[in-house]
């Protein structure tokens, strides 16, 4: 990283200060969830899920595992006084399971217990009978018996039907791609201590302690007003806490309730990715029209979702990868059909991208697929069909592709990455070698920011100034590392002109901002970072009142204004007359001396956004983040290895607040793509048991998949005007820079055949699929 780090004390407002929590992290002093100590009156909840994808409950036998000693509670849904219900929208996700069983991995019963072993051993006690009925375990098999989660929707522009049937080329395919597993370090985990009467504090590990705590009160059967949720931080998350989070704050919350006693739950590793859903496998089917040059005059997409056993998000999820079927490319024709589908699979879920890898995946699979059909550089195909500045700028959804960066970014990822050179090198390799091939691909991202459920882009803040200078910042979003309170952070001390010394983001606290939105979709800087802003302006215009006043007692004659006191260097002073001046911290005594209110709450909504779901139509984004990428690779065709040789990434984040923490979320988000890509592969039996649930089945990413060369560069004199402080949104668009690695591995899998051949190729594109594609090959080139 060529930024330069620098003391988190500085008074510089944007720069790469370290995250908040760095150093408590590597000190050992960063409070988890399963680090707040309790009293020794803590029981420990256990959750014992279904064995069967889908079965009917004959009978169910608690009575020895609630006479173990230890054992304080053992609960079903019958003991439920609230809601058996957890669905985030549609309410067809029961908390526990009540007359059947629709997923392994699906919670039936809960125990809380003084230990964990005592907890186990009751569990071994319990008796339950079942009916095994048939099941749909694959989204191929769902797609045939029509197990449809919602009604289709559908997004269309132009006449797609008539523009393929005069366009010069056609061509038809699928693409499969994978679950994901999202393998946050601190898995799904939940504190929940009783107050007096009904009040509880949940601890959560959760994206959306608003959606917890109603979540909580539902089964419960109280009021909002009586559960607090107070995250502080997450130990990962990537969507997978978004709703799932939900579950265990819901159980470890009932037994509190039951036992009037603090209760922790923590699933273990392998119940956790037994339990919860994954990225949503996709299906889909494309037709698509084109010329003797490659631009491209219409595209049909058919997306199928599996949405697992219950909705979910699944059809906000599917939205999303409908809008951004498009990729980067402006369709004069396009039709994009979605389906989200019901299997007997724990519900699928928010995954960094929610959708738009997806959907994007499908479409630079059709650019690939064009380019080897015309046998030219796919590279030239994509700029070729890229959305332009002034014309062919609307997207299929009608939107304007504003601030278009796209040609800007192509034409300086061509130079820095030496493209065109390194291009006729790997022809030159591949030419001399047998089993050894390379490839390279350049790929772009567009991503759209905004939630697409329109009211959700909304935000509060609460912000207080104490007598000794100091600010405590609280505002609705959560922390999960992706360092949203550093940014916070110095945006707070922007616009109050103070030192980042002098601040402090709190945890985030159900008490104190209500009713918030999940820190998803990208927007968590956005819409909370403006909302603090509305609260200082509100600090400093009253601030600026008093200190006016004060200042114009030097000369009566000469009074100072209030719109001319400026908050900078830790100074409040009259712009004009420089010399009337006064500490900061020398201030707030003052201020508060004169009875003026040094709290201020801030809310911000996303403006001139909003769009009409039925008819797949309007402007649902704030603005888009876009994004290029060129990655080469090495493959060893006789084992499916590959290797990443070099992988070049220019991203736009605007004005970056924080190029450090940018940056490190554009590596991170990359390489959390290529697993997903590559070694990422989720394995069911036929009955719906996770064959690969713990680390040493399942291969996230680690230290050999990195790029040995790896160059990153945030795209430069390119400010959004949309966002706050003209920074952009920067978690999930450089998720999708992947594709560039994945392409680049069909590429080298591609000169098996001397690219005479569409190779055999899905994603993950795991070691099995790439050698099973170059032997394909190899058999078609006898032939």
């Amino acid at each position: 990283m060529s930024e330069k780090i620098i003391s988190p004390k500085t008074k510089k407002k944007s720069a790469s200060i370290p995250h908040d929590s760095a150093s408590k992290h590597v000190s050992g002093q960063s409070v988890y969830i399963d680090d707040i100590p309790v009293n020794d009156q803590l029981l420990i909840g256990r959750v014992v899920y279904s064995p069967h994808a889908h079965a009917r409950i004959k009978s169910m036998d608690l009575g020895a595992a609630k006479k173990l000693k230890g054992v304080h509670a053992v609960l079903c849904s019958l003991d439920i006084r609230g809601a058996n219900q957890m669905g985030p929208v549609i309410h067809d996700e029961p908390c526990l399971a009540a007359e059947e069983v629709i997923c392994v991995g699906q919670a039936m019963v809960l125990i809380a217990a003084e230990s964990e072993s005592i907890a186990i051993e009751a569990q071994k006690l319990i008796r339950i009978e079942y009916e095994l009925l048939d099941s749909i375990t694959t989204l191929r098999a769902a797609i045939e018996k029509n197990a449809l989660l919602a009604p289709p929707r559908t997004m269309k522009r132009g006449d797609p039907e008539a523009a393929l049937k005069i366009a010069a080329h056609c061509m038809e395919g699928e693409l499969e791609t994978g679950a994901q597993e999202h393998w946050y370090l601190e898995t799904q985990t939940c504190l929940c201590i009783p107050g007096e009467h009904q009040e509880i504090t949940a601890y959560s590990s959760t994206q959306h302690p608003s959606e917890t705590q109603a979540i909580i009160a539902e089964v419960l059967g109280i009021s909002k007003n009586e559960v607090v949720v107070e995250t502080r931080r997450m130990g990962g998350a990537f969507g997978g806490k978004e709703t799932q989070g939900n579950w265990v704050a819901a159980w470890a919350a009932l037994l509190c309730q039951a036992t009037a006693r603090p209760v922790r739950i923590r699933l273990f590793r392998d119940d956790d990715q037994i339990m919860t859903g994954k990225r949503h496998p996709y299906l889909i089917r494309y037709k698509a029209g084109f010329d003797d040059d490659g631009k491209i005059s219409a595209v049909l997409f058919e997306q199928n979702a599996d949405g697992g056993c219950a909705t979910d998000l699944s059809i906000a999820i599917l939205e999303r990868a409908m809008l951004h079927a498009d990729s980067s490319y402006y369709i004069p024709h396009m039709q994009v059909i979605g389906r989200a589908y019901r299997t007997n699979l724990p519900s699928n879920t928010a995954f960094r991208g929610f959708g738009g890898p997806q959907g994007m995946a499908a479409m630079e699979t059709v650019l690939d697929r064009i380019a080897r059909i015309l046998k030219k550089d796919p590279a030239d195909i994509r700029a070729l069909n890229f959305y332009g500045l002034k014309k062919d700028n609307i997207t299929h959804y009608g939107q304007e592709v504003e601030l278009n960066r796209l040609p800007l970014m192509y034409e300086q990822i061509l130079l820095s990455s030496d493209y065109h050179k390194r291009r006729k090198a790997v022809a030159e390799f591949n030419a001399s070698n047998e089993f050894y091939k390379k490839g390279l691909a350049l790929t772009p991202v567009k991503f759209g920011i905004s939630f697409t459920t329109s009211f959700l882009n909304q935000a509060g803040a609460l912000v207080n100034i104490y007598k000794d200078g100091t600010l405590l910042v609280n505002h609705g979003g959560t922390e999960m590392g992706q360092g949203l309170n550093t940014k916070i952070l110095q945006i707070a001390a922007a616009e109050l002109g103070i030192s980042t010394d002098k601040i402090k983001v709190n945890a985030t606290n159900t008490s104190k901002i209500p009713n918030t939105s999940a820190t998803a979709a990208s927007a968590g800087t956005d819409l909370n970072g403006m909302a603090v802003k509305v609260a200082i302006d509100e600090l400093k215009t009253r601030i600026a009142s008093v200190m006016a006043a004060e200042f114009s007692k030097q000369d009566p004659a000469k009074p100072s204004l209030a719109e001319n006191i400026v908050f900078e260097d830790d100074l409040i002073f009259d712009k004009l007359v420089p010399a009337r001046k006064m500490l900061f911290a020398e201030a707030m005594p003052l201020v508060h001396f004169n009875q003026v209110s040094l709290s201020a709450t801030g809310f911000y909504r996303t403006p001139n956004i909003g769009w009409d779901k039925a008819s797949g139509w309007g402007k649902p984004f704030n603005y888009f983040a876009f994004g290029m990428c060129v990655s080469e690779v090495l493959v060893d065709t006789l084992t499916g290895f590959y290797k990443n040789l070099r992988t070049d990434i220019l991203h736009d984040v605007g004005d970056s607040i924080n190029p450090g923490i940018d940056i490190g979320q554009v590596e991170g988000g990359y390489i959390q793509g290529v697993g997903w890509c590559t070694t990422e592969e989720v394995k069911w039996t036929p009955d719906g048991h996770q064959l690969n649930h713990s680390p040493d089945t399942y291969k996230i990413p680690s230290v050999q998949d990195i790029p040995a060369d790896f160059r990153t560069t945030l795209l430069q004199s390119a400010p959004n005007p949309n966002a706050i402080r003209k920074s952009k949104a920067v978690a999930e668009p450089p998720f999708m820079l992947a594709f560039a690695t994945w392409l680049a591995i069909k590429d080298a899998v591609s000169a098996v055949g001397k690219h005479q051949f569409e190779p055999q190729f899905r994603l993950p594109a795991t070691n099995e699929v790439i050698l099973l594609s170059a032997e394909d090959l190899r058999k078609r080139m006898k032939n």
